[in-house]
């Protein structure tokens, strides 16, 4: 990457020259993104002005939304209306929605007629939903014309949809008949009609389709593109699987942020503010101080137990982090589980009694660890405490294993988002359950 910066601030400077225009050529936009950062501003202006109007179509909608802004306001009103009519609607309403209300007006003011009315119809739509994410330009044709005349019709407006793979077949009120794809028509004789050659099932989508259930449906059928429709099952655009993409690596972001007790917005670290990050994360660690506030209550609890076999406090950090962890394992298999559609809430029977055998298992293998551990380093126990620790253990174990499968299943089931019960808030639960389920089982085994 270095090597690709270098030659262009060599070059830069020479807007005829030769090797530059050779290196605009050939060079792919995700390099420039990936360079963005290290360009001062005006070397990445005169980079984005040298690039040709397909790239720089591009170019901006992969940027961040701090840098599209910045851009927009860089460049002139008309560079600005050349580029904004060839970007994608979908991709411009992302645009419109991300960047501040000046800008947003500006934007909107360096848009065509023809673009605004594709903006008006798209803003009406939640962003969430499948026609938040979909494009109004698709390839669309009647059942009764035939492959020639589809096909001297897909070569006329090719230039004006994002995809032409799939060209859709709809009646006089734009209601969805069938699908056929350009490789079937392709290998269809000129003279045959569509509605002879269209597969009238079609996978489409309600206009209010959660994003996530659209990107599932994309993959699960292996599609380029699905049709968006209404309650009268007429076409409205499509979402196509670079949306789907977006969509799979915000919703995964979202998981890891809820995982990690984190406000589950997705903007770029580099984007947000102190403040932001601070609001982004001191919820949640209000929530599990106070949650965590419980332990010593436990403790309190068994003060006199603590005070006769003193032994017991040095392994409370690892049976809180080992239950915490077997926990955390179980729900992180079962929140990915339910994202993909291999878990549902009627198979929890069958989850919670695979996952005992696995805790009691592990739970055993892990006793034998910590009482040899216990026994044997410093600063040692004698082997009935040891067997008390480890006996301990196995129960938490299997009760850490149990939770984490069962409460992402119940919580999805009702409706709520199971990511929220992995990471830090599962480890304060099962802290506090785990002590309580140490100091008894110590309890009862060292007859204390």
């Amino acid at each position: 990457m270095q090597n690709t910066i270098d030659n262009l601030r060599e070059h830069i400077h020479d807007p005829a020259s030769q090797e530059l225009k050779q290196l605009f050529a050939d060079m792919p936009v995700h390099d420039v993104v990936s360079v963005w950062d290290s360009l001062s501003g005006d070397e990445a202006l005169q980079i984005f002005l040298l690039f040709p109007l397909d790239k720089k179509v591009e170019l901006i909608t992969e940027l961040a939304p701090a840098e599209q802004e910045w851009l927009i306001k860089s460049l002139s009103l008309d560079n600005a209306r050349q580029i904004f009519d060839k970007v994608e609607p979908d991709d411009l309403v992302d645009i419109i929605q991300e960047v501040s209300p000046e800008v947003r007006e500006n934007v909107w003011q360096s848009l065509s007629d023809d673009a605004r009315s594709q903006m008006q119809f798209l803003l009406r739509f939640d962003e969430d939903d499948a026609a938040g994410l979909m494009t109004p330009r698709y390839l669309a044709i009647r059942r009764s014309i035939s492959v020639g005349q589809a096909l001297s019709f897909i070569r006329a407006n090719a230039h004006e949809v994002e995809t032409i793979y799939y060209i859709y077949v709809v009646d006089n009120l734009k209601r969805l008949l069938g699908v056929v794809s350009l490789r079937d028509l392709l290998f269809s004789d000129d003279s045959s009609r569509i509605e002879e050659v269209m597969v009238a099932k079609v996978v489409s989508v309600h206009e209010d389709t959660d994003q996530e259930e659209v990107a599932k449906l994309l993959e699960s059928y292996g599609l380029i593109a699905l049709p968006v429709v209404d309650s009268y099952n007429r076409l409205l655009g499509i979402v196509t699987f670079d949306d789907a993409i977006d969509v799979i690596r915000e919703e995964q972001t979202e998981d890891v942020y809820k995982m990690g007790a984190m406000d589950g917005s997705v903007d770029r670290y580099s984007d947000s503010s102190i403040w932001r990050l601070v609001r982004k994360r001191v919820p949640w660690l209000v929530v599990l101080l106070i949650a965590g506030t419980l332990t010593t209550n436990v403790i309190s609890h068994f003060q006199q137990l603590i005070l006769t076999a003193g032994f017991l406090v040095w392994f409370v950090p690892v049976i809180t982090q080992t239950g915490g962890n077997s926990g955390t394992q179980s729900s992180t298999l079962m929140i990915r589980g339910i994202a993909t559609g291999e878990i549902r809430f009627r198979d929890i029977g069958e989850v919670l009694l695979k996952e005992l055998v696995v805790g009691i298992i592990m739970g055993l293998m892990l006793a034998v660890v910590i009482m040899a551990r216990g026994v044997l380093l410093p600063p040692g126990v004698e082997p009935m405490q040891a067997l008390a620790i480890g006996t301990a253990l196995i129960f938490v174990v299997v009760f850490s294993s149990i939770i984490g499968a069962a409460a992402p299943l119940v919580i999805h089931r009702l409706g709520f988002d199971p990511t929220v019960m992995a990471g830090p808030l599962m480890a304060t639960v099962i802290d506090v359950a785990g002590l309580t389920i140490y100091f008894h089982a110590a309890r009862m085994i060292l007859r204390l």
